[in-house]
């Protein structure tokens, strides 16, 4: 791949509402612009996606599912596959299935924080609509090394907050409707990089190799962040926390990776989980002791039969417990109260 003066690394992440946005950027480029453009949308790993031929259709450059180990070339769309990490090394593309994050494979993160460390000033990076806040590590990380953050005006998509959460943590450079942003890159495409190269971050080289998956990085006892009190939902391990600036983040020993909110999420989802599980468990306990209660008092042994009866009861009870707070969950706010 030729290096050119200007921004030519163009970085787009969108999840719920995006693909809109998406098709209505890619439909605005010229055939003959010179950058490469990479595409994250978060989609669910058994998922057949038809993304990069419906973006081949909405444009005129050409879009496909990016290969591991693929040569990047100008004037082409490149997709992350279902359930892999797209990302991004000097001149070649590398497709990864590693850990998650934000509970999602491909997440945006990774590739926007692999664009940054490999080629700085000149990737912009480009937040679309979608729930929650993957992309906006990512794009601080972008801004740390120079390039540009753009973001679709949350007011201009379907789902506002991962545009809106990146506005929080970064300093944005533009914030612009989905039609307003492919002129936007292709002017940026034009302008000469001018912003010198800082030096990479040494938390952003180990966490774009551990996002490879490179063993040496994971098994390093060097872990980017402090040991926090918490536990990664996916595996369990301790997690790391990592602060920069406004944004909170955190990463287990083996790469599972979550922001403050996802991993609210990721809690919530577990607990709901657990909360089923110890529901159904306690539903089949009493349904046993009410069987055994029977069959003792069916056999004259009463006093066994009372003490069945007994367990079913405390058993039933527990369970109306968690199912109130399966059923109950969040209610919605009584308005008396809240005023």
């Amino acid at each position: 791949m030729i290096q050119r003066a200007g921004h030519d690394i163009i970085v787009i992440g969108a999840s719920s509402g995006g693909i809109e946005s998406l098709l209505a950027v890619v439909a605005g480029l010229p055939r003959d612009l010179p950058v490469t453009l990479f595409v994250v949308v978060h989609v669910p790993p058994d998922a057949e996606s038809s993304l990069p031929q419906i973006l081949s259709h909405a444009g005129p450059l050409p879009a496909t599912h990016a290969k591991d180990h693929e040569q990047i070339r100008h004037g082409h769309i490149y997709v992350a596959p279902p359930d892999f990490h797209l990302l991004l090394r000097n001149g070649y593309i590398r497709i990864v299935r590693g850990p998650k994050e934000n509970r999602h494979r491909p997440a945006i993160d990774p590739l926007f924080r692999t664009a940054a460390r490999i080629y700085g000033p000149r990737v912009v990076g480009v937040v679309l609509s979608g729930m929650l806040d993957d992309g906006a590590a990512g794009l601080l990380a972008i801004k740390q090394r120079g390039g540009i953050a753009v973001v679709q005006d949350p007011a201009d998509a379907l789902f506002a907050d991962m545009p809106r959460r990146s506005m929080e943590v970064v300093d944005v450079d533009y914030c612009r409707k989905k039609d307003d942003i492919a002129p936007l890159l292709i002017r940026l495409s034009r302008e000469e990089v001018k912003e010198k190269t800082a030096p990479v971050p040494e938390q952003m080289k180990k966490e774009t190799e551990i996002e490879a998956v490179d063993m040496d990085t994971i098994e390093d006892q060097d872990k980017p962040g402090t040991p926090s009190v918490y536990g990664c939902p996916d595996c369990g391990g301790i997690l790391w926390e990592l602060e920069e600036g406004e944004l909170l983040r955190f990463r287990c020993r083996v790469g599972h990776g979550f922001s403050a909110d996802g991993l609210v999420a990721a809690q919530a989802e577990r607990l709901d989980d657990a909360l089923w599980s110890a529901f159904r468990a306690l539903q089949e306990n009493a349904a046993l002791a009410r069987r055994l209660a029977a069959r003792a008092r069916a056999n004259g042994n009463d006093d066994l039969a009372s003490n069945f009866d007994k367990r079913a009861r405390s058993a039933e009870e527990n369970s109306e417990v968690i199912h109130g707070l399966l059923t109950q969950a969040n209610p919605p706010l009584n308005k008396s109260q809240d005023s």
